[in-house]
């Protein structure tokens, strides 16, 4: 498929229940056990949207251990090059609810998919830093979290993930423990169309949050108020 019907499937069709809940009764039962996967905050993921989980990108696992704080689906954004590999894995990560972005670029199509998805209530995960950051402390967030959360007025769940990066070396799953935590949902003013200073601000919000998450869970992490950058794409999973 190319990126125009991966995001119209997403908008369309969405996730297709029998692969979504199979996989994840696999990979939850994985992840519990082999990864001792320790989940907190999971009272503030709504079963249902919308909202935008904010959280740190550290894994091509994170999207998958994610989902797992919520008791429904969960979308998420994932670079183009992934659904380049294979026909097989472009039709299951469209299953399980994920679809494309071009990294570097303002990519049109991918806030509008994330706006129908939130408007249809769903839950979406977006990834600030827009990469994955590993190893050491949190990366500096892109501006597009906050301008979704300004132009939706959904509520922004700030979340953060520790040890996904330490647990792939090259094929290999080691079991190293996996552990996220969740805050209490943000709600932002709705501003149909918030300049980049106005969603800046929104998203260093949002980011002060996440890094709150991330020291709680033990997370190096610099105290100056985090950087945004000038990027206007949302963010993607590596």
């Amino acid at each position: 498929m190319d990126q125009a019907a991966l995001h119209d499937r997403a908008r369309t069709r969405g996730v297709n229940p029998i692969v979504y809940w199979i996989v994840r009764a696999i990979l939850q039962s994985f992840f519990l056990i082999y990864l001792r996967l320790r989940r907190t905050g999971r009272e503030h993921i709504p079963a249902r949207g919308p909202a935008i989980i904010a959280a740190n990108h550290r894994s091509f696992f994170d999207p998958f251990v994610l989902g797992t704080m919520s008791r429904g689906p969960m979308y998420y954004v994932a670079k183009r090059e992934l659904f380049e590999y294979h026909p097989l894995l472009t039709w299951i990560l469209s299953a399980l609810g994920a679809f494309p972005v071009d990294r570097g670029s303002g990519d049109a199509d991918t806030i509008r998919t994330t706006k129908e998805l939130l408007a249809r209530g769903e839950i979406v995960l977006i990834f600030p830093e827009g990469h994955r950051i590993r190893p050491g402390g949190l990366g500096q967030p892109h501006r597009g979290v906050g301008r979704l959360a300004l132009e939706t007025g959904v509520p922004v769940i700030p979340v953060a993930v520790i040890g996904t990066e330490a647990i792939r070396r090259g094929w290999r799953i080691r079991p190293h423990q996996v552990r996220i935590r969740a805050g209490a949902p943000m709600r932002f003013p709705v501003m149909p169309e918030a300049s980049p200073q106005v969603a800046g601000t929104a998203t260093r919000r949002v980011w002060q949050r996440v890094t709150l998450q991330w020291e709680w869970l033990g997370g190096a992490v610099d105290h100056d108020e985090p950087a945004v950058e000038v990027a206007s794409h949302t963010s993607q999973a590596a």
